[in-house]
């Protein structure tokens, strides 16, 4: 089991990771490096050999390997993002780049995305080293730029440029899984990741006729862009079941002791309580119009409108999502992907999908572990491409009183001390048996 210094150095690696300013804005100004080599460097420490990549400068990326006691075992990848979003530290409690400790809870922006998972891994890997514990498998752990934006200079460029450091991995484990989630009747979720939606931003163009604005224009783009882009978001999309979301809703339905009718999905949902929140989003592709632009002064008609749509689709839905924004753009509007990324999807089945889920139940007897679908996407997409199967595993057990999903992005980001340690405790137990 993890020592009781890797439950110590967690928390001063979250909240240190934190100090490093990483905002990724995806204009390309974001500095990956500063927090590349604070994670070498305590890998260093651990007596591995770090390999530090960039494909821009600045945006750098750190791979190690660790050696496994079975060489004839497929190799394990173990990831997370050195990046975060943009925070506005005047809506925030604290300074969002502080990493303050208070009151048992570090704080700032990437607690939760994913600077506490970054901190876990290195915890973990530390603690081994003290304890001369060696993995079954080859454990390669990576720490990628650019996860925020399109992971050009992160894990693309990793998975495109450098195969070789990722040599004999067979599947992958990151962000977004084995957190608590509480349903609101006293019972505890542990929803592991095993799929995710495809990634399609979209940029819709519209052009017209220019011209002044006091006279009759039929050919205005401004018209035709916003048509299309209330056509889109007005949309009811298909309900469509992949095999992840249809055993994530067949597990709830036993658990809650429901009959897991899957036509009548409304029905199903709103007997699942709170817990539809784990799998209403993934029933069905989306598409949600985030951003216009068009024109230059009110009195000129422009010749042409841009939008930005955030596209996803589940596996096997990405040709009934062309074929429908085809139709709803119509003949005067153009769309094309402005960033286009693989839906995924893993089997639960698997020997690893069992080991996380036992790892769980050995520090969350009471919780239930549940399979789940991503809304959204992870570097597993760009790893996917090396053949590498990906599960979201960053365990936290949370108190009922924070809202774990509302922080990813969110002001106020922050992490229990104690969920902390519970995810060394997990990761340790997991990755030992992995």
């Amino acid at each position: 089991m993890a020592d009781q210094r890797a439950l110590d150095e967690v928390v001063e690696f979250t909240s240190g990771l934190i100090r490093i300013d990483t905002t990724n804005r995806g204009g390309g100004d974001c500095q990956e490096r500063p927090a590349a080599e604070y994670a070498a460097e305590r890998l260093a420490g651990a007596g591995l050999e770090p390999v530090l990549l960039e494909r821009t400068r600045g945006r750098t990326n750190v791979v190690a390997r660790i050696a496994g006691t079975d060489p004839s075992a497929d190799a394990l990848l173990v990831h997370g993002h050195l990046d975060v979003v943009p925070a506005e530290a005047a809506d925030w409690s604290v300074d969002p780049f502080s990493g303050e400790i208070r009151d048992g809870v570090v704080w700032g922006r990437g607690a939760v995305d994913m600077k506490n998972m970054d901190a876990m891994i290195l915890a973990v890997v530390r603690s081994w080293a003290r304890q001369g514990v060696r993995p079954r498998r080859d454990v390669v752990v990576a720490f990628t730029a650019d996860e925020e934006a399109s992971a050009e200079d992160g894990s693309g460029f990793l998975a495109d440029e450098h195969p070789e450091l990722f040599e004999g991995c067979t599947e992958g484990v990151s962000e977004s899984g084995a957190f608590t989630f509480h349903d609101g009747s006293g019972r505890q979720l542990y929803p592991i990741a095993a799929g995710e939606r495809g990634t399609g931003w979209l940029k819709l163009t519209a052009r017209g006729r220019a011209g002044h604005g006091s006279k009759v224009n039929k050919e205005n783009a401004v018209t035709r862009l916003a048509a299309a882009v209330t056509r889109i978001g007005e949309y009811e999309w298909p309900l469509r079941l992949t095999p992840t979301v249809r055993a994530a809703l067949g597990e709830l339905a036993a658990l809650y002791g429901v009959d897991a009718d899957f036509q009548d999905m409304d029905g199903l949902l709103k007997k699942l309580g709170p817990a539809a929140k784990l799998v209403e989003s993934t029933v069905r592709n989306s598409a949600n119009p985030t951003m216009l632009a068009a024109g230059y002064k009110v009195n000129v008609i422009p010749g042409e409108a841009v939008a930005h749509v955030d596209g996803r689709y589940l596996a096997g839905g990405e040709e009934e999502f062309r074929t429908t924004l085809d139709r709803l753009t119509g003949p005067d509007v153009d769309w094309e992907f402005a960033h286009h990324e693989v839906a995924l999807q893993a089997p639960l089945d698997s020997p690893t999908y069992a080991r996380m889920r036992a790892a769980v139940e050995e520090f969350a007897p009471e919780g239930h572990v549940v399979p789940y679908c991503m809304s959204g996407g992870t570097d597993a997409k760009q790893f996917s491409r090396l053949g590498i199967t990906g599960y979201g595993f960053a365990p936290l057990k949370l108190p009922e009183d924070l809202d774990y999903q509302a922080l990813f992005h969110g002001v106020d980001e922050r992490v229990p001390v104690e969920a902390l340690h519970f995810g060394v405790r997990v990761l340790d137990r997991f990755l030992r048996t992995a």
